[in-house]
């Protein structure tokens, strides 16, 4: 065993610092003496990694998008090469976050250091020519739905189902002090400058239809950091100025409470995401819209396997049946997110069925007794021991 390890947690995006803070506190709770590093942001530093890279501007989305920050990848990609040079971690775990992800996890391999990926690429959607590799570069891979075993099965690679960390997180925050207001909707259009653009507008224009058809309804957005919280009051004050026909309730934007309005909204409209995933756990019924750079759809559409065939929502994916109705590009009509709305609303014809199903989900995700944080920590401290007992070979 090895008394101090020094592990790495390489995320690229808010839900992947999110994960790897989590994971964070659940290895200095098994091992005090750990050293952690890496990439991420605000969550992983607070939970005591040391940040070697800040994955807070690093979230774009869409083929378009990361070709104009593509430098800044290369840079950071061979800034954290030089490092596990200098200074070789016992182990490396990788948070999702394929694109940059599979190329380090390449590198790392042939520099001898174990590899672990936390949080599977969705290989079972895109092209499953990344399967081979990930079973090349990777000691062990860690999947958080239960189908993703069987993904993998023919691969070769250590599979270990630990369960959606989301789970224990958003039942940690839960208050019972707090209830639902059935006449609250929340509006989540992303966590991404790219994904508010696209989404914002037929939200409000939806908002809109509902408050002329139901009076007592209320709104809030809820963001995850200022800066979106700051560009969703732009888009608000520039959509009431560009559309003075069009009638919109005050609709007042939070920051850093979306736990809480999980908690205290009847529904919500968001995009699609690690958010719904974390709405079905908290049993907040939604309505599903997703908008992608033209361009990037086109081409996604040559790529993709399953997505535009079946389901973009995650928790339909899990359940394999429309949990969440679900909206991409063109079909983002207000007027049909209107009536979806309010099938979910309360005495809605859809709502008891939604909620029976987010419940089914979020057992078919579950860690167990343990929870998904702590299983992949006793996965990651054995290859790290594994590691030691074999004179550091992988």
């Amino acid at each position: 065993m090895i008394p101090n390890p020094k592990v790495w947690l390489i995320a690229g995006e808010a839900s992947g610092d999110l994960y790897g803070a989590q994971l964070a506190a659940d290895l200095f709770k098994l091992n005090p003496r750990a050293e952690l590093s890496g990439m991420g942001g605000v969550k992983m530093k607070e939970a005591g990694v040391h940040i070697l890279v800040d994955s807070s501007e690093l979230g774009v989305v869409g083929l378009i998008e990361v070709l104009g920050s593509i430098f800044k990848f290369i840079r950071i990609f061979y800034f954290l090469l030089r490092k596990a040079a200098e200074n070789p971690p016992d182990a490396v775990v990788l948070i999702d976050y394929p694109g940059f992800n599979i190329r380090l996890a390449k590198r790392l391999k042939k520099m001898g250091i174990p590899v672990i990926w936390y949080i599977s690429p969705q290989v079972w959607v895109w092209r499953k020519s990344n399967i081979p590799k990930l079973a090349r570069y990777c000691t062990k891979m860690l999947v958080i739905f239960p189908f993703e075993v069987e993904v993998y099965k023919d691969s070769g690679l250590d599979v270990e189902f630990v369960g959606h960390p989301l789970v224990e997180i958003v039942q940690e925050r839960r208050d019972p002090a707090l209830a639902r207001d059935p006449n609250r909707i929340l509006l989540l259009p992303g966590s991404r400058r790219s994904e508010t653009k696209r989404l914002l507008y037929p939200m409000l224009r939806t908002v809109s239809l509902l408050k002329e058809r139901r009076p007592e309804l209320e709104f809030v957005v809820a963001s995850p950091r200022k800066k979106v919280a700051d560009d969703v009051l732009r888009d608000l004050k520039e959509f009431r100025e560009t559309h003075p026909e069009i009638a919109l309730p005050e609709i007042p934007v939070v920051c850093g409470e979306t736990a809480r309005c999980l908690q205290t909204c009847a529904a919500g409209f968001a995009a699609s995401g690690t958010v719904t995933v974390e709405c079905a756990i908290a049993g907040l019924p939604l309505v599903v819209a997703y908008r992608l750079n033209p361009v990037t759809f086109l081409l996604a559409r040559l790529i993709i396997r399953k997505l535009f065939r079946n389901a973009f929502t995650m928790p339909n994916i899990i359940l394999n049946r429309v949990v969440f109705e679900e909206f991409l590009q063109h079909q983002i009509v207000p007027e049909v997110l209107a009536g979806a709305m309010e099938r979910i609303l309360p005495g809605g014809d859809r709502r008891d069925r939604v909620l029976a199903d987010m419940d089914e989900m979020t057992r078919d995700i579950s860690g167990g007794v343990k929870g998904a944080g702590m299983n992949a920590v006793s996965a990651v401290l054995s290859v790290v021991n594994k590691k030691g007992r074999d004179g550091g070979s992988v």
